[in-house]
């Protein structure tokens, strides 16, 4: 079976990979001292064997005696300084390299070259000292071999070889070998001990986890951050961006996450208030702040460790996406007021219409039938041929069953044409902000006793911006309460709920960068005139200062 390191725990793998690291440098260093205290020891040996030889070689008995060729001489004088030197030889020859002195009697006279020809050679050729390595008739040994010189120095007449062995070298070092096998093995047990308070003091900050679980936590942090909705952005103790997700990227019109991982968040959002949370410790939630033509709810959160402020981690989200939510439920709200108008009126007008049936005033019947199918199909002719939009259109036709369930007449300006309807304006937008004017409308025109009085609307799309005019015959509104209707809550009715209206559809035009004017209408009640740009705005840019997070 296949036995791989992962199976054992982190504590374990660190605790074997720190300790083979430190075998095997230990046992490296070891290797490399041996060999260097080999060699050092060896050259030292060969040192002393040439100085020795060198020595030897300028003695006059020495030189007299090779001159002569007196081997009786030679021979106890050699055995005397190998002893006083403590050489394993001195071997002393004459010019033609045979042995005139040998530890070894019997090899008298015999040459020196079966020992180290190349050494011989140089030596007696060319008056060259030399150390060797070499396995000689006594064994291997470090040798030197010094020329000998007649009396006036000039001619080499012999040569002396003194060696030492090597076997003396393998017992120091032998020696040391033994010392550096214990430095190994306490280097090893330090090692290990260190690695175990190492990998303990680790496992104790990734709070017990495993390297496979830190990766598949990470997997799933990245996942979750890209899953929600919400903006998210952390920064560490330096003000330094550490995460973003893409929805934080989105909402806020940065570049993409590369390009900002790593950067101070004040250099992008200079406003952001994220270092102060770093600085006092104290979380802010719900706060509302404007972001370019946005509108965010923020909260910061600080992140602690061991006691200690390490970061902040803020998450924000649009404000308007509850609005939108409540504009498709307007919407919903709308259809549904209209299809119950619709089906209450015609419930009204198939009984009427069945009882003149009945009494036989057949004639009557079908002039309200033929005055009902011209005043919807004049209608819907009309939003056909001005308003191809099928939202916009949608909403119109429901506003003009609801008026006329109201006891009220809504009429659309024939002139009127909304054919120029740009892709970037929101539909739910545009039919809340009518939405809410006509409904308004509908409302000042019954409080003023407006029954059957009509409510005119018109449209257009010619120029740079789209113009609708919605025009009531209601109280009209004083001068002093014109700059005051479309804050939140204020309303002139005595009634409870009201005040919301008016605020939304200022609230949505700022968003689409639209404007909304009220003139006396003619001849009573008010006239709202709105103005709605066709080309959209640019977004000023978080990263010039726009964004407070």
């Amino acid at each position: 079976m296949k036995l791989s390191i992962r199976r054992f725990p982190l504590k374990t793998r660190m605790v074997l990979l720190l300790g083979l690291i430190a075998l095997l440098q230990t046992g490296a260093l070891g290797l490399f001292a041996l060999h260097y205290l080999t060699s050092a020891l060896e050259e030292q040996m060969g040192e002393r064997a040439l100085h020795v030889a060198k020595t030897i070689a300028s003695i006059p008995q020495v030189i007299q005696s090779v001159e002569t060729g007196d081997s009786t001489e030679l021979q106890p004088l050699s055995l005397t300084l190998a002893d006083k030197t403590q050489a394993l030889f001195v071997v002393i020859g004459d010019r033609n390299g045979l042995r005139l002195a040998h530890p070894n009697p019997e090899r008298l006279g015999f040459s020196m070259s079966d020992d180290d020809d190349d050494a011989v050679s140089p030596t007696l050729a060319y008056g060259l000292a030399q150390v060797t390595r070499a396995e000689g008739s006594l064994g291997l040994s470090m040798r030197a071999r010094a020329p000998i010189y007649d009396a006036a120095g000039e001619q080499v007449i012999g040569l002396v070889s003194v060696g030492y062995l090597l076997d003396k070298v393998d017992l120091y070092i032998s020696r040391y070998r033994l010392t550096m096998t214990m430095v190994i093995l306490l280097a090893f047990a330090f090692s290990v001990l260190t690695a175990v308070w190492f990998a303990s003091h680790f496992k104790k900050a990734i709070f017990g986890l495993e390297p496979e679980e830190i990766g598949r936590l990470f997997q799933e942090r990245n996942a979750t951050l890209q899953s929600v909705r919400e903006g998210i952005i952390a920064i560490n103790t330096r003000g330094e961006i550490t995460t973003v997700n893409q929805a934080a990227l989105s909402i806020l019109d940065l570049p993409n996450e590369q390009n900002i991982i790593g950067k101070p968040v004040t250099d992008l959002l200079p406003n952001s208030r994220m270092p102060e949370v770093l600085t006092s410790d104290q979380a802010q939630f719900d706060q509302e702040i404007r972001v370019g033509d946005r509108v965010l709810i923020v909260n910061r959160v600080p992140l602690h460790q061991s006691g200690k402020v390490v970061g902040v981690v803020s998450s924000f989200r649009r404000k308007d996406e509850l609005h939108q939510l409540g504009q498709k439920l307007s919407r919903i709200q709308q259809y549904a007021d209209s299809l119950r108008s619709q089906a209450h009126e015609y419930s009204n007008k198939l009984h009427t219409i069945a009882g003149l049936i009945q009494i036989g005033a057949n004639d009557k019947a079908l002039a309200i039938i033929g005055q009902e199918t011209r005043d919807h199909q004049a209608l819907i002719h009309l939003l056909v041929e001005a308003v191809p939009d099928p939202v916009l259109a949608g909403c119109l036709l429901g506003k003009y069953n609801r008026a006329r369930e109201l006891g009220l007449v809504l009429e659309i300006d024939p002139d009127s044409q909304m054919r120029d309807l740009p892709e970037w304006i929101p539909r739910e937008q545009l039919v809340s902000i009518l939405g809410n004017l006509l409904d308004n409308a509908f409302e000042a025109t019954l409080n003023h006793g407006g029954h059957g009085k009509p409510i005119l609307l018109t449209m257009t799309d010619l120029g740079d911006d789209l113009i609708f005019e919605i025009e009531d015959r209601g109280p009209g509104i004083p001068d002093d309460q014109q700059a005051l209707i479309f804050t939140k809550g204020f309303t002139s009715k005595a009634r409870a709920g009201h005040g919301l209206g008016l605020h939304l559809v200022n609230s949505l035009l700022q968003q689409l960068n639209g404007t909304i004017t009220i003139e006396p209408g003619d001849p009573e009640g008010s006239r709202f005139t709105v103005y709605i740009p066709k080309q959209q705005a640019v977004k000023p840019s978080p990263m010039t200062g726009a964004a407070n997070d």
